[in-house]
């Protein structure tokens, strides 16, 4: 029989191991001496780098609507914690930095979580949303992504409507598991982040234009099956160009995936391996 770890004991021995790294991680902060973006503006700087948005009420297989609906609620409470924000050159822009704890005393509700390679629900859920979005914009800068963690090895939904390449969501947890970049350029940057009725909506400003723009795609795109378990495989691409003369500067892979399929796959068509 296998030894379950501490955390796997009882719930009692999960509290502790949830309360230990977050502690950790206030001590670990505090002995860096990070410089963590705090400043916010409400008048907007100059420049649209780059905006995007994504519905909030998506249809993923049988989750309960109502899950869906608290999440709405969930974002628009967030986002008033992070929207404005000034990220200066040399700071690091923490998620969780800014947003803290999603309580039920600050009117968080029941939301979408994944957990252990299935989806549970919690108080605050429907963050990843927040932090997807956050990361796809970035990704059409040279800022330096520090901490980014991923449900990197399991494809729990089928595509509804996908609009960005499967593989560049996050997976966050308050707040050992945090989503954080720097700016390593010579500008100011700032972000927008806001709700409507429909959609949670992310806008990118900064001081002047950028020298490059940045485009990401997926590649060799395909699901395969070995030993009777189907996976989903691509490439997710990151191409530079310069905005001056148009020419592509760099190429690059950011990242690889191989994830295992959790739902229906009859409708797919599998390579055997």
């Amino acid at each position: 029989m296998e030894r379950k770890l501490f955390c796997e004991i009882s719930p009692l021995t999960y509290k502790i191991s949830v309360y230990k790294n977050i502690v950790k991680r206030h001590v670990q902060d505090y002995w860096k001496k990070e410089r963590f973006s705090s400043e916010k503006r409400e008048e907007k700087l100059p420049v649209c780098v780059y905006r995007h948005r994504s519905l909030i009420r998506r249809k993923l297989g049988n989750v309960d609507l109502e899950l869906q609906n608290n999440k709405a609620v969930n974002l628009a409470i967030s986002t008033q914690k992070v929207s404005g924000i000034l990220i200066k050159p040399g700071e690091t822009f923490s998620f969780w930095h800014l947003v803290g704890m999603c309580t039920e005393k600050e009117g968080y509700l029941e939301g979408l979580m994944i957990g252990k390679n299935t989806t549970v629900s919690g108080i605050g859920g429907g963050m990843c949303q927040f932090t997807n979005l956050i990361h796809w914009i970035i990704l059409h800068t040279p800022f330096e992504i520090v901490e980014h963690h991923h449900h990197d090895n399991i494809d729990l939904f089928p595509d509804y409507g996908r609009v960005i390449p499967f593989g560049t969501g996050t997976s966050i947890v308050y707040n050992y598991f945090d989503y954080r970049f720097r700016n390593t350029t010579n500008q100011i940057y700032q972000l927008i982040v806001y709700t409507d009725d429909i959609y949670l909506n992310g806008e990118l400003y900064a001081e002047n234009e950028q020298a490059y723009s940045y485009h990401i795609k997926g590649e060799n795109e395909y699901f395969s099956k070995s030993q009777g378990v189907v996976y989903r495989n691509g490439e997710i691409i990151r191409t530079v160009i310069d905005r001056r003369t148009g020419n592509q500067v760099k190429r690059e892979l950011i990242k690889k995936n191989r994830a295992k399929v959790l739902y229906d796959t009859t409708h797919l068509t599998i390579v055997e391996e």
